[in-house]
């Protein structure tokens, strides 16, 4: 419909947009035209009428607007193509050694509530928002269009669709829904493509699983392992690894990848990490490298104080395993929880530990999953890399 339906936003919601943010929160809408339906293109305008731009409308979620041109634009299939083809070529220019990345990372490529993944041949696609959702036919169309793929699945059961009052489902549009067979860093990995954590599997840590293969000898430790990522590229140069993961699916998917790629010094494990780590370090366990990739603890702001205190937990777990010039890579992928945060943990953990460190590198997401610099929820991924420094060091 032509032209948009407007929402007025308070003077608070215009400087947020102002500042760089996209979005725009129920207690910051003002007023709204009686056309504006759920999902549907608005035109917002500032206090005295300044118009802020294009932004999709959610009737449910808090975040209420989510802002998607700085123009007054319609959100047609032109604009979808002209937004597709621009997150495509950049992914195009920076992702080597894998034929599995991110395609379209919602916010941080334009279109808030968009997550395109691709597996080889294969598209695993998310529509998280009413915009989003409604848009549909035109995003998949052009998806299909524009990189030909053998086969799309919707992935529509990521939890945060609960906001938005969307169903959670999955289904397969066009091709099969057979595991993809994908390259990463010269690996071969088998991704359920329908079954898999998040749209099939962990894209975003990409770039660290090869930091880490560089760094680790001797024996390691993979905590919340899941398809085996860490684990597997650590094998190729590690003397034994020993990769932990609570679902026994993961651990069969990762078991598959090991055998699919001659890698026999993986010793998998079906145990709960935190307990694994407890029991470990009583029974004087020591490791050249731990790695603790958690799920995220954080889901919420009301739940920042308790994953701290998880994320504190594990981490001093860890370090008493350690030999006294051991390796840590610890990460978060708690986007609630900042880089500062996480050091102020491990530092903690440190001391209580008796443990001196000195950090090798921070890291964060693989770069086909973008940062923009005024949105700090699309900067969610941290990974430090951590050094023990032995006593005579200290």
């Amino acid at each position: 419909m032509w032209p948009l339906p407007q929402v007025k936003v308070s003077r608070k919601g215009a400087l947020r947009v102002d500042s760089g943010h996209p979005w725009i929160f129920s207690s910051d809408v003002a007023a709204r035209d009686t056309g504006v339906t759920p999902g549907s293109s608005v035109r917002v305008v500032a206090p005295g009428g300044r118009s802020l731009g294009t932004a999709h409308y959610s009737t449910e979620s808090q975040i209420t607007l989510r802002m998607l041109s700085p123009r007054v634009e319609p959100i047609d299939e032109s604009f979808f193509e002209r937004l597709l083809r621009q997150a495509i070529g950049y992914r195009r220019s920076i992702v080597s050694n894998s034929n599995a990345y991110r395609v379209v990372s919602s916010e941080a490529d334009g279109l808030p509530g968009l997550v395109v993944d691709r597996y080889a041949g294969s598209l695993s696609v998310q529509l998280l928002t009413q915009g989003m959702d409604r848009q549909q036919g035109v995003i998949l169309a052009l998806l299909a269009r524009l990189l030909e793929p053998e086969a799309i699945v919707l992935r529509n059961d990521a939890p945060v669709r609960r906001k938005e009052g969307l169903p959670l489902l999955k289904s397969v549009v066009s091709g099969t829904a057979a595991p993809a067979e994908i390259e990463m860093n010269g690996l071969k990995l088998r991704v359920d493509l329908l079954g898999g954590q998040k749209t099939g599997a962990f894209l975003d840590q990409r770039e660290n699983y090869r930091v880490a293969e560089s760094l680790v000898r001797g024996t390691a430790l993979d905590c919340f392992t899941s398809t085996g990522g860490f684990a597997l590229h650590m094998a190729r140069r590690a003397e034994h690894v020993e990769a932990v993961d609570s679902s026994s699916d993961a651990l069969e998917c990762a078991l598959a990848n090991a055998r699919a790629n001659s890698l026999d010094n993986i010793e998998f494990r079906h145990a709960d990490a935190f307990e694994l780590l407890a029991s470990y370090a009583s029974g004087g366990r020591r490791y050249s490298a731990v790695v603790l990739d958690p799920p995220a603890f954080a889901k919420s702001r009301s739940s920042i104080t308790g994953a701290l205190r998880g994320y504190k937990e594990i981490n001093l777990r860890a370090m008493r395993l350690l030999a006294p010039d051991g390796l840590l890579i610890t990460c978060s992928c708690s986007h609630h929880v900042s880089e500062a945060d996480l050091l102020e943990v491990v530092a903690s953990a440190a001391l209580d530990a008796g443990r001196k460190v000195r950090i090798r590198e921070r890291r964060t997401q693989a770069p086909d999953h973008p940062i923009l610099l005024t949105v700090p929820e699309t900067m969610y991924l941290k990974c430090l890399i951590l050094e023990m420094i032995p006593p005579s060091e200290g």
